[in-house]
């Protein structure tokens, strides 16, 4: 049986998407309550048909804006678990107006990351983008974006992302209210959350991960790998070029890269870098991947997957 719990914040004024998703998910699968009690809201669960078991909790503030608050439920109720998803909104200069995302967490610029489970995180995005084609929701679009933690500008500690050590996500509709507010858009969330151990696509094959650095927030290239239902790929962490600084330190920045791989359960398999990133940059991917016995590639690679899939099996040169 595989366990995954999901954050939502029941003030709407707090956050605009998370409570509606969860309406919408009481409508569409069974749930039965716990006796497990956080800010007065009891937690509710689902088991599917496979008995897999999903948990759903419920808390008056963001999770992410008071962490030290929760963190102790969290370590306490929800530590057993495999996946870990914050439903909320997405907002930001320069991002999508319309855009369903999930992204992976920890503080680039400090070099503290999250765990993360590529497989999962593939089968949730996927299942989100197929529901958003189901839905004829062709006005979205389905990215992953950054690595990144919303605790940051609340007064969060970096330290504090690794004392949960379930692979915990971001769930986001953004980036607007019109987005927030639109009921196809919130179906479509509320429907995915539990295809998270699901393997929707078309490739029964072992999973690849990649370590993605550099590249703006919402990079397409990398979005298009993990969204592709035919080729066994994935990603651990994406590491934009606009938190690298302080990487130019040979030590310092290879142990913040080091961590990040560390950081990726299962492991990576290769290292992609947009090829506009600085050379000390490309230098420390280079390094890293020599440590780790893997394929180190530029971002435009990534447009012929077949031939980045020959080369991190070993069978093709990039």
């Amino acid at each position: 049986m595989s366990k995954a719990v999901y954050y939502f914040c029941a003030d709407n004024t707090k956050d605009p998407v998370s409570n509606n998703v969860f309406q919408c998910l009481t409508t569409l699968v069974p749930m039965t309550e716990t006796d497990i009690e956080v800010d007065g809201y009891k937690v509710f669960e689902h088991t599917d048909e496979k008995g897999n078991l999903f948990q759903f909790v419920r808390i008056q503030e963001v999770l992410s804006h008071n962490y030290q608050k929760y963190l102790p439920y969290m370590q306490k109720y929800f530590s057993e678990f495999d996946f870990a998803g914050l439903v909320n909104w997405h907002e930001g200069a320069n991002a999508p107006e319309k855009v369903l995302t999930v992204h992976s967490t920890g503080d680039v610029p400090s070099g503290i990351f999250g765990a993360t489970n590529s497989t999962l995180f593939k089968n949730l995005i996927i299942a989100i983008n197929q529901n958003r084609i189901k839905n004829g929701l062709d006005d979205f679009i389905t990215s992953t974006e950054a690595t990144h933690w919303s605790g940051m500008p609340y007064h969060g500690k970096p330290e504090w992302i690794t004392d949960y050590t379930v692979p915990i996500y971001d769930v986001e509709i953004g980036s607007y209210k019109s987005s927030w507010q639109n009921e196809n858009a919130i179906k479509v969330l509320a429907s995915s959350l539990c295809s998270v151990f699901t393997n929707s696509t078309n490739n029964s094959e072992r999973l690849y991960t990649l370590l993605c650095v550099g590249g703006v927030h919402f990079e397409e290239s990398f979005s298009k790998t993990i969204l592709s239902e035919t080729h066994p790929l994935s990603i651990g962490h994406i590491l934009p070029n606009q938190w690298l600084i302080g990487y130019e330190e040979d030590v310092t920045g290879l142990e913040k890269f080091e961590r990040s791989v560390n950081s990726v359960i299962g492991g990576i398999h290769a290292i992609v870098f947009h090829d506009n990133i600085k050379s000390i940059y490309k230098q420390l991917c280079k390094i890293i991947g020599e440590r780790h016995g893997v394929s180190v590639f530029k971002h435009k690679t990534l447009r012929d997957l077949d031939r980045t899939l020959l080369s991190i099996k070993g069978t093709a040169n990039l």
